[in-house]
């Protein structure tokens, strides 16, 4: 798709005539430039500029190295090799192996509360700040950093909660509803109605061959999945209590999720539902910022307001090598014939894994459920005060980034677990790691 040491990729020149489309009268409008996303791959190039465009809306001088910059948000890309802050004065990437500050713009109409990127391409879902005078909370931008400038617009009337991309669609989330655009011409497909969703919680799958979309449902406790290149619609009652966090699988075909009590942290199948796996994080209610799995699908992540991140051990069978094309022994092509039974058996190894348990757990039948969980296998102990952000980097390491500007990489043993090793600390916000 792209150079691994590339930031962004460039698109094919578009017309520079704006039109306006009317999606759904009285709730959105969308404004475009005709043509401007092409079905084939983007190309590549590695940007040098540190400070803003002189396309970025208006001409803006550099902003004063010693003004406070404010981290409203960070949020990784599709792969997680690197991942996007919104400041207070704009935004800024990061690359997270090996660390470093690749990109920035700096503006002074007001920062940005959402900065979502479609991988390492230039291609960028901006949603502005309360402060940002020139972008509302309620609008969001499709920006190609590659020409400077807004090819795609939607406004809302009310708060944007989140943005998700892939490389053929674009998905925003509000309170109650989910839309669903075509990534080409940014044509309304879906539109999904949700529970209340104050979080923004959606997630997609990220393989070309899989399109798959998990939200909240309608119900308290429910995640709707939607298997679009099945045309299929799933509804997994998850847990009793409302979803705090989700996760997919890059190919959809697993879903982790947690609830606002964040004791428990539950796999399920995709295609028929079926739980596959319950892991516990604790006893007592946590909020849980983040779910992370690992490409193998081999660990789970957990980040929580107690100032801990868990890794788990995941009964999920592998097979083969190439993850590209296939992660859970799944095929795409047998999705239509699969039965609760044998897909269970394709997706769930016969071992036990490695997560510890309650020396009375051959009593699970006896004795209440908490003696039969099975806990985690390697620990992180953080500071309280803020949110952490998980990921998994390479061999065997977890990435974790903070809205407190700081950036962690961590290392734990596969065999023994215990306590993670802290390798990596490095406070991102100050202006030594700008580029050069």
């Amino acid at each position: 798709f792209v150079k691994p040491e590339a930031l962004y990729g460039s698109l094919h020149s578009a017309p520079a005539v704006l039109m306006t489309i009317q999606s759904f009268p009285m709730t959105s409008s969308v404004s475009t430039s005709q043509g401007v996303l092409p079905p084939a791959g983007f190309g590549v190039y590695e940007s040098s500029v540190a400070g803003p465009s002189a396309s970025f809306v208006h001409s803006v001088p550099e902003l004063n190295e010693n003004e406070e910059t404010e981290l409203y948000s960070v949020s990784w890309n599709q792969d997680y090799s690197c991942f996007a802050a919104g400041t207070s004065h704009g935004f800024r990437i990061y690359n997270c192996d090996h660390f470093k500050e690749t990109f920035r713009r700096d503006l002074k109409s007001g920062g940005f509360k959402i900065v979502e990127m479609l991988f390492r391409c230039n291609i960028l879902a901006l949603v502005g700040s309360k402060t940002n005078a020139q972008y509302p909370p309620n609008k969001v931008i499709i920006w190609d950093d590659h020409q400077s400038r807004c090819i795609g617009e939607f406004s809302f009337r009310s708060e944007v909660r989140a943005v998700k991309l892939r490389k053929d669609r674009v998905v925003i989330v509000v309170e109650h509803k989910i839309y669903v655009y075509n990534f080409m011409d940014l044509k309304l497909l879906h539109q999904i109605e949700t529970l209340a969703n104050p979080r923004g919680l959606c997630c997609l799958s990220h393989h070309l061959n899989t399109s798959v979309l998990a939200c909240p449902g309608l119900r308290r406790g429910q995640v709707r999945v939607e298997h679009f290149g099945l045309n299929m619609t799933k509804f997994i009652n998850a847990h009793d209590s409302q979803i705090a966090s989700m996760t997919l699988t890059m190919d959809g075909l697993l879903l982790a999720t947690a609830s606002i009590r964040g004791t428990l942290i539950r796999i399920f199948n995709t295609v028929d539902g079926t739980r596959l796996q319950e892991v516990r994080r604790g006893v007592d209610r946590a909020d849980i910022y983040s779910i992370a799995l690992s490409p193998n699908v081999q660990w789970l992540a957990v980040s929580s307001d107690k100032g801990t991140v868990h890794i788990f051990s995941l009964r999920v069978r592998v097979v083969g090598d190439d993850l590209s094309t296939e992660v859970t022994g799944v095929n795409c092509s047998a999705l239509d014939h699969q039965s609760s039974s044998n897909s269970l058996d394709g997706l769930v190894s016969p071992n036990t894994g490695a997560n510890p348990s309650s020396s009375l757990s051959f009593l699970k039948g006896v004795l209440p459920k908490y003696f039969s969980s099975e806990w985690s296998f390697a620990q992180l102990h953080l500071p309280e005060c803020t949110q952490f952000m998980t990921a998994f980097g390479s061999q065997n390491t977890v990435i974790i980034v903070g809205l407190d500007g700081s950036f962690y990489r961590c290392s734990f043993d596969p065999l023994n677990g215990g306590p993670m090793v802290q390798q990596e600390h490095i406070c991102f916000l100050k202006t030594e790691t700008r580029p050069r």
